[in-house]
């Protein structure tokens, strides 16, 4: 009788485990609005985006600034930053990058579950009813 009782512990334990492993990177909760393609065009400024492991690093060394732009990566996960002046270097985690259903970017990382995305296209969105404009996305060998 002690035999079944170890085999179902061990599989309730394994099973918890499982569990507690997964971690669920889809929060309706948190989701942003749909990629506006109505308002996208091909107007780029020399912003440049790096990618540094799970986060951007926005340089920009324009003379153009935003207060409370909406950053948009690859037509799909968007966050809103207070601002991005002329000049200034901002770096942002890409895990507060959501889409319009709540799935956060796909990162990577160390203990990541699903397969990581490459940062491929991002632009600024300086309101909500003005037209996108394109960053350079500088790709390294490692990306």
């Amino acid at each position: 009788m002690q035999r079944p009782i170890l085999i179902l512990t061990t599989l309730l334990l394994a099973s918890g485990l499982i569990q507690g492993c997964h971690h669920t990177d889809f929060d309706p909760s948190l989701a942003n609005a749909a990629y506006p393609i109505e308002l996208h065009t091909t107007d780029t400024i020399p912003v440049e985006v790096f990618r540094d492991g799970t986060a951007i690093s926005i340089v920009n060394a324009t003379a153009y600034g935003w207060e409370n732009p909406t950053i948009w990566i690859n037509q799909r996960f968007s966050t809103t930053v207070p601002r991005l002046l002329a000049g200034q270097t901002l770096s942002i985690d890409l895990s507060v990058f959501r889409d319009n259903i709540g799935e956060s970017f796909p990162a990577g990382g160390f203990l990541a579950t699903r397969r990581p995305m490459p940062v491929t296209l991002v632009e600024v969105q300086p309101a909500a009813d003005e037209p996108l404009v394109g960053f350079v996305a500088v790709r390294r060998e490692t990306d």
